[in-house]
């Protein structure tokens, strides 16, 4: 079956939560899930890769989808098939995979899911107020989409800046678009990152606070939908990814701290 091999749905809390199985599935049905997530790109995981938090994200688009299925079967029953398809689509989106997380502290992980798309020297003026290497990371609508902390330490800086809406792929919208800005802070470093919508995100969604301490990996919130995530890095930390690869949020090492 089409379904069961594209959208198993163990599903596991995060944080301090213990592990909670709403329902299972075939080994087999994960391991083609995992095709789709991770076995494309080289990755080995093989953890519960839904979250409680993350699916709660979407209960009014899963509910109005209900809804329409319900409406749709007694017009089409081909109608209803494809808002059944829609709730698959939804929930393979929420999809929030556990990670093993380099714990080495000189290592800085990737923020989010995605594609590098560009790696240059800017200023940064929110937080920092000096020049840093910005690496910025698109997040295609198959990607999973909740953020990660790329290093071990405390939430010191948080701030929603309204904007437009524009193609996340477009160089201006950094700038341009809505986005929040984060600062992760420990003895050694200062990274940003910063969350921005794009044409099909409309919602940046934050689940950490100022002040909370989080582990490297640590999820920090999501961006529903395409969206671009970036991080701001010291000049003199080693950058080990290059424009074009795919990263996995908490997972993949992005640099290096200098020693």
């Amino acid at each position: 079956m089409v379904m069961k091999r594209l959208f198993p749905l163990p599903v596991g809390a995060g944080g301090t939560l213990k592990p909670m199985m709403l329902w299972s599935v075939a080994p087999a049905a994960t391991t083609d899930f995992c095709l789709l997530d991770h076995g494309v790109l080289g990755s080995q995981n093989r953890l519960p890769f839904m979250r409680f938090q993350t699916l709660a994200e979407a209960r009014w688009i899963l509910a109005f989808f209900a809804v329409l299925v319900a409406v749709s079967w007694s017009v089409s029953s081909w109608l209803s098939v494809f808002f059944l398809l829609l709730i698959f689509f939804t929930l393979a989106f929420f999809r929030d995979p556990e990670r093993r997380v380099p714990r080495d502290p000189n290592l800085i992980v990737a923020a989010a899911d995605g594609t590098v798309t560009d790696i240059i020297e800017t200023h940064e003026n929110q937080v920092l107020n000096s020049e840093t290497r910005r690496i910025g990371i698109f997040l295609s609508i198959f990607d999973v989409h909740t953020n990660r902390a790329p290093i071990d330490g405390r939430v010191i800086y948080r701030q929603h800046h309204e904007g437009l809406c524009l193609d996340a792929r477009r160089p201006d919208c950094s700038e341009k678009n809505e986005s929040m800005t984060w600062a992760f802070e420990n003895p050694r470093v200062t990274i940003i990152v910063r969350q921005i919508t794009g044409a099909i995100a409309r919602r940046i969604v934050a689940w950490s606070k100022i002040g909370d301490e989080l582990k490297k990996g640590d999820r920090f919130g999501m961006i529903r939908f395409g969206s671009r995530t970036e991080l701001y890095l010291p000049l003199d930390a080693e950058v080990l990814v290059k424009v074009g690869d795919h990263v996995l949020g908490g997972s993949t090492i992005v640099a290096r701290l200098s020693s």
